[in-house]
């Protein structure tokens, strides 16, 4: 029999000082969204007493870790009361039954009920609710009810959950019974705080020198036997097999039907090169050219939508009847046959396995590096600088370890077409003075530096910022390691075509001169270049890695004789032109 003390371990540290309570914040939120502790009210209510003393950032960082671990409903009605930023990721990819989804609709803000109405595989009786909300979430108020919720959030003040009150306040107007369908079973209205007082976990050491927690841990015992024993099937979410869509003259797509209209809608036909989410086949371009009809062309759309994976599209083009111009596209899009589809499945399966690895090295690794940083910082009690110091080196490599692990995290969504990327304008060359400051002492301890160029004020991509951070992290790690001591590696801008933005970056002598790409991608599987002092996973693997999400936001790093070029889409500024009369 495996005695899992995860809780008790967490628990006994310190939850009073503002680094404590954050700790415990991240490592309960992993441990209970992950299954290894039940979701019971003693520790939700832990949750929700340290919640007021952790940042909203650390709490949304909590809130994105959550996406795809099938968190409990317990846990996702707690951060759908949480600040917008925090419960988004989670009310974006939480999967549960109806019967949990419809007690935490009536106390969301119309916020988040509208981001509950952009996902496409919710179960149907979820969709109603959320139609029976309408009357309340798609109203424009008047000034009279304005300055009464107004009133009534204010004087809410110091009770707790101020936003929840008010949501719940404006929602209850709309009662569940309202949508719930006939079929179902009854479903019990959440609690309120008033109406049932959560009780806290009992911290105080026994006679014997141990702790209060044996109720708890044989609740999660027993929750754990009866998951295993039946464990609920997954919502399978809906797949579209056909969509229809017409275009302009221009190329433009503004219409379509059938799939989630906010990837297509502005993708022009006319342009053989990725837009946003949306890859579109040289086929369909020389077609557009010459006003033809073209037929099983390719279509690739990123995302998690419905519309997003492989299509092949057909449409024939359209003429204006009295004056022979050209109006246009109509076609339509389905899913490729089994022998169209070169996808390899087998690699989508050993990235499933790969992230549910990933899952479950990041809480222990998050564990050791909380704890040497509780040691260090004598939250504990006394040590002496001995341990100290190694309490340092633990947190120090620990972090090194969680690095490693979201990279294998990125690789592995990358490889199961799982990266889910959020375009916006983002400033290349503060992002690159970012980076540079964070890998100041890997550049330190490999003696090497980075000389950064000018980057013009107009290098604004389209991109992820989030991965396109990762990705110069990761490039320029790789670099660092493979510098020679006293080299130096320069950053500058690249000239570009229309529609992209291009930097380069000088190739350390270590890694030679020429066009040998297979060869630098694989350094870590030769055994060359892999340094301990730089990147954890070697320099291959991090090069690797910066190419592909460099290839998932629609650009592409090549290798050149002496530099290393990176491509990324560029932010498209409409020109405004005066009417005629």
């Amino acid at each position: 029999m495996r005695f899992d003390d995860s809780l008790k371990t967490v628990l006994s540290g310190d939850m009073e000082s503002g680094f404590g309570a954050q700790s415990a914040w991240r490592q309960l939120v992993d441990l209970i969204g992950r299954g290894r502790v039940a979701p019971d009210p003693a520790a939700i209510a832990r949750l929700t007493t340290l919640r007021a003393a952790v940042p909203v950032e650390v709490r949304a960082a909590s809130g994105r870790a959550l996406a795809f671990a099938q968190p409990p409903a317990a846990l996702v009605r707690l951060f759908a009361l949480d600040d917008l930023s925090v419960s988004a990721p989670v009310l974006r990819t939480a999967q549960l039954p109806a019967e949990a989804w419809l007690p935490i609709l009536p106390i969301l803000r119309p916020e988040a009920r509208a981001i509950l109405r952009h996902r496409r595989d919710l179960p149907g009786d979820v969709v109603r609710g959320l139609e029976a909300f309408a009357p309340v979430d798609f109203v424009l108020p008047d000034s009279t009810a304005s300055d009464s919720i107004a009133s009534d959030s204010t004087a809410s003040v110091g009770g707790g959950a101020p936003a929840a009150r008010e949501t719940e306040k404006v929602a209850s107007v709309v009662p569940i019974a309202a949508f719930r369908p006939a079929s179902a079973p009854p479903v019990a209205e959440p609690p309120s705080a008033q109406d049932e007082e959560q009780p806290a976990i009992d911290l105080t050491p026994a006679p014997d020198g141990g702790f209060h927690i044996a109720d708890v841990v044989a609740r999660i015992d027993a929750f754990q036997r009866q998951r295993d024993e039946a464990e609920p099937a997954a919502l399978t979410p809906v797949v579209a097999s056909s969509f229809r869509f017409e275009t302009d003259a221009s190329g433009v797509i503004r219409a379509v039907d059938g799939v989630a209209r906010g990837p297509l809608l502005g993708v022009s036909l006319a342009r053989a090169v990725p837009q946003g989410l949306v890859a579109v086949d040289a086929v369909i371009a020389g077609a557009f050219r010459q006003r033809q009809r073209f037929n099983a062309a390719r279509l690739d759309i990123g995302g998690l939508s419905d519309a997003a994976g492989a299509w092949r599209v057909a449409a024939a083009p359209q003429f204006d009847a009295a004056t022979g111009r050209f109006t246009g596209y109509v076609g339509i899009g389905r899913r490729p046959r089994g022998h169209e589809d070169a996808t390899p499945q087998a690699r989508r399966a050993v990235s499933e396995s790969l992230r549910q690895l990933v899952h479950e090295l990041r809480t222990p690794a998050n564990a050791i590096a909380g704890f040497a940083e509780l040691i260090e910082a004598q939250l504990l009690g006394p040590v002496s600088e001995v341990y100290r110091g190694h309490a340092s080196t633990i947190q120090e490599e620990a972090m090194r370890l969680i690095a490693a692990i979201e990279d294998l995290d990125t690789a592995a969504r990358i490889e199961g077409r799982s990266l889910d990327l959020r375009s916006q304008p983002v400033d290349l060359g503060a992002l690159i003075d970012r980076v540079v400051d964070d890998l100041a002492a890997l550049a330190s301890s490999r003696r090497t530096g980075f000389d950064i160029h000018p980057v013009a004020a107009d290098q604004i991509a389209a991109i992820d910022e989030r991965a396109a951070e990762r990705l110069l992290s990761r490039l320029l790690a790789s670099l660092a390691a493979s510098a020679s001591p006293g080299e130096r590696i320069d950053i500058a801008e690249a000239p570009a075509p229309d529609g992209e933005v291009a930097l380069c970056f000088a190739r350390p002598i270590a890694l030679g001169t020429g066009k040998v790409e297979d060869a630098l991608l694989t350094l870590d599987e030769e055994g060359d270049g892999s340094d301990a002092a730089g990147a954890l996973l070697g320099v291959g693997f991090g090069l690797r890695l910066a190419r592909n999400l460099a290839r998932e936001m629609g650009g592409s790093l090549t290798f050149g004789e002496h530099l290393l070029t990176l491509r990324l889409p560029a932010v498209v500024h409409a020109r405004m032109e005066q009417a005629t009369p």
